[in-house]
């Protein structure tokens, strides 16, 4: 059982179903076709996220003759949009086939027209409250917002939100990624605000902005884009990210310097990532191939290795499919029993509300 979108959820087995625009799961023709189109063009997906490293190299070994494109790794959610809108008649290699973007942005990219129906053959396996019915978008992981820290730096880690509008971190906080496009940053903003008391969706917005503009005026806020190089030259000491992202550049480091991820203690936000393949993919039989391989059982203790919970995470452990060697790397449970998870209107409403007044009420020019 895991809760999403307010709603404790469980996974039951089902029959398969199929449309029209559906070919079977990995089929002799999917495969071919997908082949013979030789490649897959991908965007935003850095290999320390999530452990795509391994599960792009993973889909490499397992179709050599799909060479894989890999566009502007350090995109955010937004750019993945916006990079399939620019190149609807454009077949060539800009034009990206998939996009993995968080959950806001897979409903908005549907109503536009930018997104193709596709379901996998384990999608009885991804809870309906992580999928759109006719397969336009689905869930594929999730992660809690947390502090990761260089200890190095930070003599006494911060232990919640409220913690780091203390003196003593002043001129080290930072967002892994820029409030007005990236997910994870947005999604940040709303830990804060649900942190101060407010509800998810507008009104935690509301009070995530205030929050940073009360962390911006103090002088602790560095409006610089965290990652694991930032945070070891000590730019930005403090950086509000999804755990396994967290997780896995403290890995990355090996201990230079020590990092301490903290799960904050006022707020456990989880949020979901979902896949799509863009309507207008030049090749659209690699990206039902790649969305195949990312939900199978493969695909999915992929991620898990690189400390995300896959979306099919409790189908695969009640049928015993993950190792116990991995199911030890992963966090104490406790640190997650708070984890909430916002419903996507909510979800929608902060995104808004934050790409809009992160300007006028923070005023801080995040760049990389």
């Amino acid at each position: 059982m895991f809760k999403f979108a307010g709603k404790v959820l469980s996974l039951t087995a089902a029959s398969l179903m199929v449309t029209t625009v559906i070919a079977s799961a990995q089929s002799a023709e999917l495969v071919a076709a997908a082949k013979a189109e030789g490649q897959l063009t991908t965007i935003a997906l850095p290999h320390t996220w999530c452990g795509y490293g391994e599960v792009i190299a993973g889909f490499k070994k397992k179709y050599p003759e799909i060479k894989i494109n890999e566009l502007n790794p350090d995109a955010g959610s937004a750019d993945e949009i916006e990079a399939v809108r620019a190149n609807k008649d454009n077949k060539g290699p800009q034009a990206p086939d998939v996009i993995d973007v968080g959950l806001s942005f897979g409903p908005a990219a549907q109503a536009e027209g930018l997104l193709q129906p596709y379901k996998v053959e384990t999608w009885d396996s991804i809870p309906d409250d992580a999928k759109d019915a006719a397969g336009n978008w689905y869930g594929d992981y999730y992660g809690v917002m947390s502090f990761m820290v260089n200890k190095d730096l930070v003599a006494n880690p911060p232990k919640s939100f409220a913690d780091l509008l203390k003196p003593e971190y002043a001129g080290q906080v930072a967002l892994a990624g820029d409030p007005r496009a990236s997910n994870q940053a947005i999604l940040a903003v709303l830990a804060a605000g649900m942190a101060n008391g407010a509800e998810p969706g507008e009104a935690a917005a509301k009070a995530g902005l205030e929050f940073f503009k009360k962390l911006n005026d103090a002088g602790n806020f560095v409006p610089v884009v965290g990652k694991a190089g930032t945070l070891a030259q000590g730019t930005t000491p403090i950086i509000i990210a999804w755990d396994y992202n967290a997780l896995s550049w403290r890995d990355s480091l090996n201990d230079n310097p020590p990092v301490e991820v903290v799960v904050p203690s006022d707020a456990v936000l989880a949020g979901v990532y979902v896949q799509a393949i863009s309507a207008y993919a030049p090749q659209p039989n690699a990206a039902k191939l790649w969305m195949e391989y990312l939900y199978s059982d493969e695909g999915q203790l992929g991620w898990l290795k690189g400390y995300c919970h896959p979306i099919r995470f409790n189908d695969l452990v009640a049928k015993g499919a993950v190792p116990q060697e991995m199911l030890d790397k992963l966090p104490p449970a406790e640190g997650y029993a708070k984890a909430v998870f916002p419903s996507l209107d909510a979800v929608n409403a902060n995104s808004d509300a934050v790409k809009a007044g992160w300007d006028g009420v923070v005023g801080a020019n995040v760049v990389q």
